[in-house]
């Protein structure tokens, strides 16, 4: 005969159980602190609320995805990233910040397309152009910065074009780039490099033309 020690066998949950409670507190707990804060600066839109909520819960979607890993974890970037662009308009709308801070706008997603590269080809040249993209949106993300720094007066260029300064980067990222490209060896590299450095070294004299105000 066993004694009974009374201890209840203790219960385990399935691992997409635990992912969905996760996504799904973090989405919730998101879309509270916002609305706490959009309720405490004194101009509360709840009509944002049906932006900022879908949104929230399309990121917890995405974000069960991409914690599974394998072969949907890509699906689910794409999908949360779409849910964080979602809850950000759905953020500005509530708080009444749309007017200084759209530049998010411009920041994310150039952000959501450089974190592609996470998932990068073996392929060198399949690579070396996923790496090309990659690095452009960084820039990109580096404009979006740099846009909310002038709307919150934390910078003043003045009279300078700085956005020349942005395309003369994205010409040295592409030469960059191909140079890389050119180390490999592999078909079709001559062509390759040939097509990244023609553009490249016209965005540069473009960005140089810009800052000095030709």
């Amino acid at each position: 005969m066993v004694a009974d020690t009374g201890r209840a066998t203790p219960r385990r949950y399935p691992k997409s159980a635990r992912h969905w409670a996760t996504s799904l507190a973090i989405a919730g707990t998101a879309a509270a602190v916002t609305t706490t804060v959009a309720q405490s600066t004194g101009d509360y839109h709840w009509w944002a609320g049906f932006v900022l909520v879908p949104g929230a819960l399309t990121a917890a979607g995405g974000g069960v995805l991409l914690a599974r890993g394998g072969g949907r974890a890509f699906v689910g970037y794409v999908v949360a990233c779409v849910g964080l662009l979602i809850f950000t308009v759905g953020a500005l709308l509530m708080t009444g910040t749309t007017s200084r801070g759209w530049p998010a706008l411009v920041t994310l997603p150039c952000l959501a397309v450089a974190g592609t590269y996470l998932w990068r080809s073996a392929d060198p040249l399949a690579r070396g152009l996923h790496r090309t993209v990659a690095l452009l949106a960084l820039a990109g993300a580096l404009v979006g910065v740099t846009l909310f720094l002038i709307r919150a007066r934390l910078v003043d260029p003045g009279q300078t074009h700085w956005w020349g300064g942005f395309v003369l980067l994205a010409g040295v990222v592409v030469c960059g780039n191909a140079v890389e490209l050119a180390r490999h060896r592999m078909p079709y590299r001559l062509q390759a490099v040939t097509l990244l450095v023609g553009p490249a070294v016209v965005a540069a004299l473009l960005g140089v033309r810009m800052l000095r105000g030709w």
